[in-house]
């Protein structure tokens, strides 16, 4: 009895120390699972914040790119506007040069730019004033332009003008051919009746008595006329633009452009080259020199001829 007692408990005691081992086996295992877990879940989670911050970066950068990419369309946009605005204002700034004059036939001036002003949106304004720009190397007057107005026009009469000699100014007489006598006066770009300019050396210019009274002058009266008898209070944008054929001292002629500004041209507007020119007598534009037309001067001696075997016809009929 005392021996099954023994082999019971002995028996018990080796099946409680596998039990132990096993239960302890059991909670080391469950232990080294959960750390596993932990670890995992802690490399995951370390994983997901780099994620997330290389994603945040990144988003960043992309947004820098596109920051930097609408900035440079916007500069690209910028430079585009910018060039169409230099080539609108290249177009609507169209300039006149000595190839545009047509051949002088006879007329004392020729339409321009289907006689519209080459004024540009810019230049149309109210506001009163007037510019000459300065004499060249060779001592010639370029741009006259003025807005003419009542407050421009002179007061006093004109003064004394014959102490100036622009380019090309030569005086000389062609009695048989010009009623006055002399061939070149000195011509105002823009006319003392309408911007009170006396003796400004930057305003007169070597032209024909043709050109200046023939040729200039009924424009001249055209918006003299126009302020003081339809609107004194008009505003009329006036240039005139001596043309040269490259070192020329006299001129070929002026262009004259006018626009009265309060009705849009309505009242005053006219665009045309007026030729510097004498009718029978040929010019040196060069130097300013002339001869009379060789047909001319037969044409004069005939009837210098005539007019004496006249005089003496008649005298001796009377007698």
């Amino acid at each position: 009895m005392k021996r099954a007692d023994r082999k019971t408990r002995s028996l018990l005691l080796k099946i409680s120390y596998f039990l132990s081992l096993f239960f302890i086996t059991i909670t080391l295992c469950s232990c080294e699972e959960m750390n596993t877990e932990t670890t995992k879940h802690t490399k995951e989670t370390e994983c997901e914040s780099v994620s997330t911050e290389e994603i945040r970066e990144a988003s960043i950068t992309t947004s820098e790119s596109i920051t930097v990419n609408i900035e440079t369309d916007k500069a690209k946009n910028k430079k585009k506007t910018s060039s169409k605005k230099k080539s609108t204002k290249k177009k609507s700034a169209k300039k006149f040069t000595y190839k545009d004059i047509p051949a002088y036939s006879g007329n004392t001036y020729a339409e321009i730019n289907n006689n519209t002003p080459f004024f540009t949106e810019d230049e149309i304004t109210t506001d009163v004033f007037e510019k000459y720009s300065d004499l060249d190397d060779l001592g010639r007057c370029h741009v006259a332009f003025a807005n003419i107005c009542t407050e421009l026009m002179p007061t006093e009469e004109r003064g004394p003008i014959g102490h100036i000699k622009p380019s090309g100014w030569h005086t000389i007489k062609y009695p048989e051919l010009i009623e006055d006598n002399y061939l070149y006066n000195r011509c105002h770009l823009i006319a003392h009746c309408l911007a009170g300019e006396n003796d400004n050396e930057k305003n007169l210019i070597t032209g024909t008595r043709y050109m200046n009274e023939d040729g200039m002058e009924p424009f001249e009266l055209k918006v003299l006329d126009y302020i003081r008898y339809v609107d004194s209070d008009a505003h009329v944008l006036y240039r005139v633009t001596p043309i040269y054929k490259k070192k020329n001292l006299v001129a070929r002629g002026v262009l004259m452009e006018a626009l009265s500004v309060e009705d849009n041209g309505e009242g005053i507007k006219f665009c045309v080259f007026v030729y510097n020119v004498q009718p029978h007598i040929t010019i040196d534009y060069a130097t300013g020199d002339s001869t009379p037309d060789k047909e001319v001067e037969t044409e004069n001696s005939n009837d210098a001829t005539h007019k004496k075997s006249a005089v003496h016809y008649d005298c001796t009929f009377f007698m």
